[in-house]
């Protein structure tokens, strides 16, 4: 109950003063730029993840924690994502910490079914965390940011909702450009590396019909690139999308043999030159498929 009236008494603190800015610090860079849309001015925001860097693994550093420890909110993809997280959460001992799970509003991919062990590579028992990158769930995401910023100053309300609509509205408008760019390829099927474009693809209506990983984070073998190679062939699949922070050795190898183009795409803001933020990250990944299948 203490720690309860200290959090409340800080934060009640912190909404009164007017002047001191709320201090987020998001796990990636996307939810950084989201954060900065909705708390404008209100915000001072860093996040932990580089967007070229693999978010489900990250070495832990102590300035991690010092981060969070003079946070007020740490904004989170959730769904274990990031599995490193409770380890920095609790080395920041930061009693007025709020984590938010930007996840809990969203429809959710690759649900597991029975449950999780160690023989089905890196699953996720809540199902696939990448869905950030279905721009539609940038949405839910965008609020579940501002809910909580309102927690911290409920003062700055209107304020943030003023910036959430406005975020949406240049969201729907490139949204429809891409639907435009994207409509004539659905049901183009594709290969790539990790599952990291479910909700991406199934949003363009594109099709993955492998991986180059033969179970979620488990490198590639030998036996298990020739029958990927074998169901390309098969079902006439000429694009293998590669995550920009995995090696293209084996993917490039596994494109030549089955006759397709191996592509770079993108699975966070700032992880590639040109996606600088996020219409551009998705900009890059819609041009890219777009361009790989004309060149085909």
């Amino acid at each position: 109950m203490k720690k309860l009236m200290l959090t409340l008494t800080i934060l009640l603190g912190l909404a009164a003063a007017g002047e001191a800015k709320i201090k987020v610090v998001t796990s990636l860079s996307d939810l950084a730029e989201f954060t900065k849309a909705v708390g404008g001015d209100k915000v001072e925001v860093d996040f932990l993840v580089r967007g070229s860097q693999n978010p489900h693994y990250i070495e832990i550093k102590p300035s991690y924690m010092l981060k969070l420890k003079s946070a007020n909110l740490f904004v989170t993809i959730g769904m274990q994502l990031e599995i490193w997280a409770p380890q920095i959460i609790d080395g920041s001992r930061n009693p007025i910490l709020i984590v938010v799970d930007c996840s809990k509003n969203v429809k959710k991919l690759e649900v597991p079914s029975v449950k999780v062990d160690a023989s089905m590579g890196d699953v996720h028992p809540f199902g696939n965390p990448h869905y950030w990158l279905d721009p539609e769930n940038v949405k839910a995401i965008l609020q579940e940011i501002l809910d909580n910023l309102v927690k911290v100053s409920p003062a700055d309300a209107e304020y943030f909702k003023s910036n959430l609509k406005a975020y949406m509205k240049k969201l729907d408008a490139k949204m429809a450009e891409w639907m435009l760019l994207m409509s004539p390829l659905k049901g183009t099927k594709l290969v790539t590396y990790h599952t990291s474009f479910s909700y991406f693809v199934e949003r363009f209506g594109l099709s993955v019909v492998g991986y180059v990983e033969p179970k979620p984070g488990i490198p590639p073998t030998p036996s298990h690139s020739t029958e990927l190679i074998q169901l390309m062939r098969s079902s006439g699949v000429k694009i293998v999308g590669l995550e920009q922070y995995y090696e293209d050795n084996t993917p490039g190898q596994i494109a030549i043999a089955a006759g397709a183009r191996l592509i770079r795409l993108c699975t966070s803001v700032g992880g590639m030159d040109g996606t600088g933020d996020y219409f551009q990250l998705i900009d890059h990944n819609v041009r890219a498929i777009v361009s790989a299948v004309k060149g085909s």
